[in-house]
């Protein structure tokens, strides 16, 4: 079964890996993602985002220019095996030359800090979908949160999704750019009231790359049942998780630590009922989340079909989840 993956960290934990001396590279590694073992799960195209942490890097563009030079210089490298796309053509051309795709994702808005030339310069760079927020607020919007109190034993993690403060203005004329350049808005991490105002300021449809269903998990990271009804009357697509925490709550509060697949297809049973099927992709966060996974990494997505398979998902519901949806969308976005 072909597999298209919205998000992983991929690139940015090679970046820390070279930096400090170590050899990792796309080809080969010990993280989640390399092109050997994408090969082994039957990879049709993978989004790498690049990743940049708002608390930490005090120069935000900067830095995410350094991994989009990792980013092209490591895929580039490969190219029997995996082709860069900016297009929905140049993902059927690929695809007809039996070579996977990689498209360029951006996870954290403040990237462009607030400049529409810096979207427009990151679009020309190939850059193709682009999370609102990360964690932390920014020029563009507030996201939703997960707070730990450590004073607190009893409870220490608290949940809070912001249902007050949307987008800015600069994150209204962003979002409006990136419908008129062809940038996939993606919705992960933004806070509710910041996703409801992305259905209001814009017509196309849009995606949550890597957010589950927060009726079974009460993440605020996961989509309301209210959300995940719109997200599919507008055609966007969620892409299932692979966190733990963003999977299932445990009984006594604490955080998760194993990702199994009986949980990824209980959410897709959900969001099917809620959305329709058509709503549902993967956006695995390999590479960006510490739960230890059933399936191990992106050579054992086959298990994830195997699982949907035996929980009563017809074969064409499955290629649906695996590719489908999201290919939809690319062609009619890309």
């Amino acid at each position: 079964m072909k597999v298209v993956d919205m998000h992983c960290d991929t690139i940015a934990e090679i970046y820390y890996n070279q930096r400090d001396g170590g050899d990792a590279t796309i080809l080969e590694n010990h993280l989640h993602i390399d092109l050997k073992r994408m090969q082994k799960g039957d990879y049709l195209l993978q989004n790498f985002a690049l990743f940049v942490h708002m608390g930490r890097e005090k120069e935000p563009f900067a830095y995410a220019m350094k991994l989009v030079d990792v980013f092209y210089k490591e895929l580039e490298a490969w190219p029997d095996l995996i082709g860069i796309v900016r297009s929905w053509g140049d993902i059927e051309k690929n695809r007809k030359e039996g070579r996977m795709s990689a498209l360029l994702t951006l996870e954290e808005g403040g990237i462009c800090q607030g400049e529409l030339a810096y979207l427009r310069d990151l679009y020309r760079l190939g850059a193709r979908m682009m999370t609102l927020t990360w964690n932390f607020q920014n020029e563009l919007a507030f996201p939703n949160r997960l707070l730990k109190d450590m004073t607190d034993a009893a409870h220490p993690v608290s949940f809070a999704p912001e249902t007050e403060h949307g987008l800015t203005e600069t994150g209204i004329a962003f979002v409006q750019e990136m419908e008129r350049l062809g940038m996939i808005i993606d919705v992960s991490h933004l806070g509710d009231a910041g996703i409801w105002d992305v259905f209001r300021y814009t017509k196309k449809p849009f995606v949550a790359s890597h957010s589950n269903a927060r009726a079974l998990a009460r993440h605020p990271r996961n989509l309301t049942d209210e959300m995940i009804r719109a997200l599919g009357e507008r055609g966007g697509v969620a892409g299932i998780n692979f966190c733990a925490a963003f999977l299932r709550d445990e009984e006594d509060g604490a955080e998760p630590v194993n990702s199994y697949c009986r949980d990824m297809v209980a959410h897709m049973k959900h969001m099917k009922q809620i959305g329709g099927i058509s709503c549902i992709g993967l956006g695995t966060d390999f590479d960006g989340i510490g739960s230890r996974v059933e399936l191990v990494d992106c050579s054992g997505m086959q298990m994830l079909a195997h699982e949907m398979s035996r929980e009563g998902f017809t074969t064409g519901e499955i290629e649906a989840v695996f590719h489908g949806n999201v290919l939809r969308l690319y062609k009619e976005l890309l």
